[in-house]
C-alpha cells in the first residue's frame, strides 16, 4: 500500500539521529517506525521489507494507517532485543550472536506472532548448532512447536540421558503439548522396558528355582535377580543405557555377587553366570532398543 504525503510526514516524529533509534536502523529514508515495549528503543524500516517478510505486516498494510498507529508509531509487546533480532533477520543484515535460549525463545514468539518463515528457518538451523543444540529439552519443544521432525527425534535421542522425573526436568515437560510429552515418555518407557524383556530370554534365566546342569542340584538365581533389578531401575534414571555396559557394570555389588555365584552343592561349585556372554547380550540389546520418538 502507497503511503501517502500525510502519513509520511506523520511518522517524522524524531530526528534521524536520535539516540532513542537503533543506529541500525535509523535511516530517514525508511516510511515505518516501530517501538520495542516501553518504547524504549524505536526501529525504522521500510514497509516494503516488512510486507515481503511477514505476512502480519502485509495484511496490516492493506488497514487504515490511522487506525494501527499513534502518532505515526507502532508500539510492539516485544523488547528491544527481540525485535533488533527479528529485524535483523529479516533485513538480511548479519545474523546476530543467538545463544541462549532466553534469546530463542522469545524471537520464537515473535517469528511465530509475525509470520515471518524467513527468521524460522534461520533459527531452525542454530538451534541445532551448539550451545543451543547442547540442551535436549527446550530444543524438543521449539521442534514439536513448528512441526521440524528431525530436530525433534535428534532432540529425543538426547534426552536419553536424562529421567524423566526428575524435578530439574519437569519445567521444561509442562511446556510441551500432550502429545509432544507421551512420545517421549514412551520413547523412554520403551528402552526400559526393551531390556527387562530381553533379560527375561535365553540365554538369560528367567529367576527363581531350576537345577544345575552339572550336578542336577536346586539352584536359586537369586543373585541375576538382584542384578536385573537393577539394571532395570538404571534404565529407569538413564535410558540411554550406557551406564549399565562396562566398566559401570562390572562395579556393581549386584554384579559382583552374580559373577561370583557358584552351585553350592559340595563338589560341583560351578559358576553359574557367563560373565561375557552376558555383557555381549546386554549390549548387543542396548543397542537395538529405540533410539528416536515414533511419528
Amino acid at each position: 500500500m502507497e503511503r501517502d504525503e500525510t502519513q509520511s510526514t506523520s511518522l517524522v516524529e524524531f530526528s534521524h539521529d536520535d539516540n532513542r533509534y537503533h543506529p541500525l536502523f535509523s535511516s530517514p529514508e525508511a516510511d515505518v517506525v516501530l517501538a520495542a515495549k516501553g518504547a524504549e528503543v524505536y526501529f525504522r524500516l521500510h514497509s516494503h521489507n516488512l510486507k515481503t517478510a511477514s505476512g502480519f505486516f502485509k495484511h496490516m498494510f492493506t488497514l487504515p494507517q490511522n487506525t494501527l498507529t499513534d502518532n505515526g508509531v507502532l508500539y510492539l509487546e516485544e523488547d528491544a532485543t527481540t525485535l533488533q533480532n527479528l529485524f535483523l533477520l529479516i533485513s538480511g543484515l548479519p545474523v546476530p550472536t543467538i545463544d541462549s535460549y532466553d534469546l530463542v525463545e522469545p524471537l520464537l514468539d515473535a517469528i511465530e506472532k509475525y509470520d515471518t518463515p524467513g527468521p524460522l528457518s534461520i533459527v531452525r538451523l542454530l538451534v541445532m548448532t551448539p550451545p543451543l543444540s547442547g540442551e535436549p529439552f527446550r530444543l524438543y519443544a521449539a521442534a514439536c512447536r513448528f512441526g521440524w521432525d528431525a530436530e525433534a527425534k535428534h532432540a529425543s535421542t538426547q534426552t536419553l540421558s536424562f529421567n524423566l522425573h526428575d524435578p530439574e526436568v519437569r519445567p521444561y515437560l509442562t511446556r510441551l503439548s500432550t502429545t509432544a510429552l507421551l512420545r517421549l515418555f514412551d520413547l523412554h518407557r520403551a528402552r526400559r522396558e526393551g531390556l527387562r524383556k530381553r533379560l527375561n530370554e535365553p540365554p538369560f534365566v528367567s529367576g527363581g528355582l531350576t537345577t544345575c546342569n552339572n550336578c542336577s542340584s536346586v539352584i536359586d538365581y537369586h543373585t541375576w535377580r538382584e542384578l536385573k533389578y537393577k539394571m532395570v531401575l538404571e534404565m529407569d534414571d538413564r535410558p540411554l543405557g550406557d551406564s549399565i555396559l562396562d566398566p559401570n557394570l562390572s562395579e556393581w555389588p549386584e554384579a559382583v555377587a552374580c559373577w561370583d555365584d557358584k552351585c553350592r552343592q559340595p563338589g560341583c561349585g560351578r559358576y553359574l553366570y557367563d560373565k561375557t556372554e552376558t555383557f555381549r547380550v546386554i549390549r548387543e540389546c542396548i543397542e537395538t532398543l529405540p533410539q528416536t520418538i515414533e511419528l
